[in-house]
C-alpha cells in the first residue's frame, strides 16, 4: 500500500478543513483489508491517534477530536477522508494517513494543518 495525503493548509480557529488520502496503486481487496486512519504530530509532541475506520465503517476517535472530526472511507475509490470542524489552535500538527493490517503499517507523507487563533 502506498498512501498520498492532501488537503492540509492554514485555517482560522472555528473553521473547517477536509483531508484526503488515496491509495491509487493498491488492489482494492488489499485496501479493504486495512484499517485506515489518521494520526497527527504536533511540534515537540508524540504522534497521536486522530481517528481510525475499518472496512465496514467502525470508527474510533481520539478524545480530543470526538464530536468535531469525522472519518470516512470509500472502498471503491480506495480513499479515506477526515472532515475537521470547529478547529482549534491545538489541532495544529502534521497529519499522517495510515493503513494498518495485522502487524504491518504504512504511513503517508503527512500534510500540515495550521490553525490560527
Amino acid at each position: 500500500v502506498q498512501l498520498q495525503a492532501s488537503g492540509g493548509g492554514l485555517v482560522q480557529a472555528g473553521g473547517s478543513l477536509r483531508l484526503s488520502c488515496a491509495a491509487p496503486g493498491t488492489i482494492t481487496s488489499v485496501f479493504n483489508s486495512n484499517i485506515m486512519g489518521w494520526y497527527r504530530q504536533a511540534p515537540g509532541k508524540q504522534r497521536e491517534l486522530v481517528a481510525t475506520i475499518t472496512f465496514n465503517g467502525i470508527t474510533n476517535y481520539g478524545d480530543s477530536v470526538k464530536g468535531r472530526f469525522t472519518i470516512s472511507r470509500d472502498n471503491s475509490k480506495k480513499t479515506v477522508s477526515l472532515q475537521m470542524n470547529s478547529l482549534k489552535p491545538d489541532d495544529t500538527a502534521v497529519y499522517y494517513c495510515n493503513a494498518k493490517r495485522g502487524l504491518s503499517a504504512v504511513w503517508g507523507q503527512g500534510t500540515l494543518v495550521t490553525v490560527s487563533s
